[in-house]
């Protein structure tokens, strides 16, 4: 049997080799390794990373294009190039969004609002044909929305347009795009950046649908004194959108 050494069996410091002794002399394994408080202290660390770590992550993931949907463009169920009927028609944004400027909706086109003009240009082509059967049949073509926001949120287009922002600040220049998509995140800090300083997004009414539309002075010229004569608040209360 192993003899302790004289000073550890008179209560001096027992070797660090050691781990412990029965009453008979005998050697007992430690419990817990030398390791075993680092392994605690990189537990804990490791634990705290990812308790902050996972809602820093679903906060940037919500922020970008998979979940905004925006630059993403969506098929519709008739092909309709925006491109044609601006640019090359020079239709007017109203035209078909008719309730934009008097209504919290921009409105659809009804199909007998397509077939205006269909019925006389491009009336027996194959891309219209749905647009054709939609019309002598009564039921609406099933569009699908590009800017959607959450059931939360309220948004008014009349009160933005009436305002003098243009629908190029929220909807991009969708004269130049075949299939539209959207341009802004539509996130909350993005509403509120143009709610606190609206000035660089402020024209003329008259210029509201103009695509590529600039001032001929200086923004921050005209975006002050349209503010003042729009009469535009900073406004960034909950209830202005939360209602």
């Amino acid at each position: 049997m192993r003899r302790i050494p004289a000073r550890c069996a008179a209560g001096g410091s027992r070797p660090s080799h050691l781990s412990g002794t029965t009453a008979s002399g005998a050697r007992v394994a430690a419990l817990f390794s030398r390791f075993a408080n680092t392994a605690v202290r990189i537990g804990l660390i490791l634990a705290g990373l990812v308790a902050l770590g996972i809602p820093v992550a679903l906060m940037g993931w919500v922020r970008t294009p998979f979940v905004t949907g925006k630059e993403n463009p969506v098929q519709q169920p008739v092909l309709f190039d925006h491109r044609h009927h601006v640019v090359d028609d020079g239709i007017d944004c109203r035209y078909c969004h008719s309730t934009v400027d008097r209504s919290p909706t921009a409105g659809i086109p009804s199909t007998a609002r397509c077939m205006g003009c269909h019925s006389q240009i491009w009336n027996s082509s194959p891309l219209l044909a749905r647009v054709r059967n939609a019309y002598f049949s009564g039921e609406p073509i099933p569009w699908v929305r590009v800017h959607r926001l959450p059931e939360f949120v309220y948004f008014d287009h009349s009160i933005h347009v009436a305002k003098g922002i243009g629908c190029e600040s929220c909807h991009g220049r969708v004269d130049q795009m075949a299939a539209v998509y959207q341009v802004a995140p539509l996130t909350m800090g993005w509403c509120l950046d143009c709610h606190r300083n609206p000035e660089p997004h402020l024209r003329p009414r008259s210029q509201v649908t103009a695509m590529g539309w600039r001032p001929p002075g200086g923004q921050e010229a005209l975006g002050r004194v349209l503010r003042e004569e729009y009469g535009v608040q900073v406004r960034t209360y909950c209830t202005t959108c939360h209602r």
